[in-house]
């Protein structure tokens, strides 16, 4: 970190400006980054004033943002200190990106670990949430996780380093406040070394979930069966460890579930039946599960017009007329041009739909059709058909309609290629 360009938030606070000062006088290239939140009225342009003030002091580059963070409280939703957090990493980040600086360093101590543990320990977080902050995520560094405030604050006293104080780190009406002024001192009453044992409990914990991911990892590398965009799990293989529960939130919990009674009960439930994050889907099928990411792309028609050579969207597809058949694959199909009418719909499939698979006499409906060649249930929902008119021409990648096929009395033949 000696030859890196480090970006200091600094609030103007006792731990920022204690490790703004460590920071400069350890010679390391830094610059000092201040979000004026706005919160506090005449407070607030006080402590942005005292931080350009201290990088002046020091001689170094300094950079500042004001943010309305009410007013994006109340157009986004969320809590003033969650909106604050993601407006504050947000500019962080462009400042990297911009200026060329490689991590951002935060006044994070040992007392605000505790704090978040307490926080999650009160939320029934698992064991991740009581790990504490880290030390580094990403690009953000916490050099003084490992030291109280109290050691800290006797620092700058001895140096006669100078900060501000917020006025609302008195107030109760946040969570981490309450725990701040009148749990916090009370666990340190108990035992004058409560902090320093409650950080090795820490460590301890950390160690253990490491572990725990290790095990995980190697898991999921042993259950996870990853085909094109879903993975499968095999139920049987599930209900083989133990406890079945905790290791059902093991194994899924990255993936943004809750509801791990549901994921339970899905084990046991009709083919079907799903569990769904905000992010991915968790299906039965049969004798497995299927986790799937929840897709963006919205169930539209899309055309192909007689002049279109290459589509790109749903589906990449090559359209061209050819003299005659030649590559045979199941990716490929091969129409008689005089029975289309131009645009060739692309959609996905529906209920009710029905095609003339191409080598058997009389139609079938798709439903029975996936069902006899064993289309797993998310595959079924992300089938795309190539519809001329109000027909099924193709069931793409999968069968050709016989109705379309290439006969000799064909005179001009359309080829289209899709390229997975």
């Amino acid at each position: 970190m000696q030859n890196s360009n480090l970006l200091v938030a600094c609030s103007g606070g006792l731990d920022s400006i204690v490790l703004s000062w460590l920071m400069h006088k350890l010679d390391y290239n830094i610059a000092l980054a201040h979000c004026n939140f706005n919160l506090r009225d005449k407070e607030s342009n006080e402590d942005e004033m005292f931080v350009a003030a201290f990088a002046k002091d020091l001689n170094i580059p300094f950079y500042v943002k004001s943010f309305d963070t009410k007013k994006v409280a109340k157009t986004n939703g969320g809590s003033i200190q969650m909106v604050a957090r993601d407006l504050r990493y947000k500019w962080f980040n462009k400042l990297l990106a911009d200026n060329n600086y490689d991590y951002v360093l935060t006044g994070h101590h040992a007392d605000d670990s505790l704090e978040t543990f307490l926080i999650n320990l009160s939320r029934g977080t698992g064991i991740d949430g009581l790990t504490g902050i880290p030390l580094q995520n990403n690009n953000v560094i916490r050099p003084l996780l490992k030291f109280p405030r109290a050691g800290i604050l006797a620092f700058a006293k001895a140096n006669k380093i100078s900060w501000r104080e917020d006025s609302s780190n008195t107030e109760t009406k946040y969570l981490r406040n309450q725990i701040r002024q009148k749990l916090v001192p009370e666990l340190k009453n108990l035992n004058s070394n409560f902090l320093n044992n409650f950080l090795n409990s820490q460590e301890k914990l950390r160690n253990s979930s490491l572990i725990l991911d290790n095990t995980k990892k190697e898991l999921q590398a042993s259950l996870f069966v990853a085909e094109d965009n879903i993975i499968k799990i095999s139920i049987e293989r599930l209900q083989k460890l133990k406890p079945v529960e905790s290791f059902l939130y093991l194994l899924f919990n990255e993936y943004g579930f809750k509801a791990w009674n549901d994921i339970l009960n899905l084990l046991q439930a009709k083919s079907g039946k799903e569990v769904s994050s905000s992010t991915y889907r968790l299906v039965k099928d049969r004798e497995q599960l299927l986790l799937v990411p929840i897709s963006d792309v919205e169930k539209e028609k899309y055309f192909i017009t007689k002049d279109d050579k290459n589509v790109k969207t749903p589906l990449k597809l090559e359209v061209e007329v050819v003299s005659a058949i030649t590559d045979i694959h199941k990716d490929i199909l091969y129409l008689d041009m005089e029975k289309l009418i131009f645009p060739l719909m692309l959609r996905k499939w529906c209920n009710g739909d029905y095609f003339y698979p191409l080598g058997m006499q009389g139609k079938k409906k798709l439903s029975k059709y996936f069902k006899d060649e064993k289309v797993s249930i998310i595959a079924k929902e992300e089938q795309w058909l190539l519809v001329n008119k109000d027909e099924i021409a193709w069931v793409i990648g999968r069968r050709a309609d016989e109705r379309y096929k290439i006969t000799p009395s064909t005179k001009k033949i359309l080829k289209i290629t899709w390229h997975r």
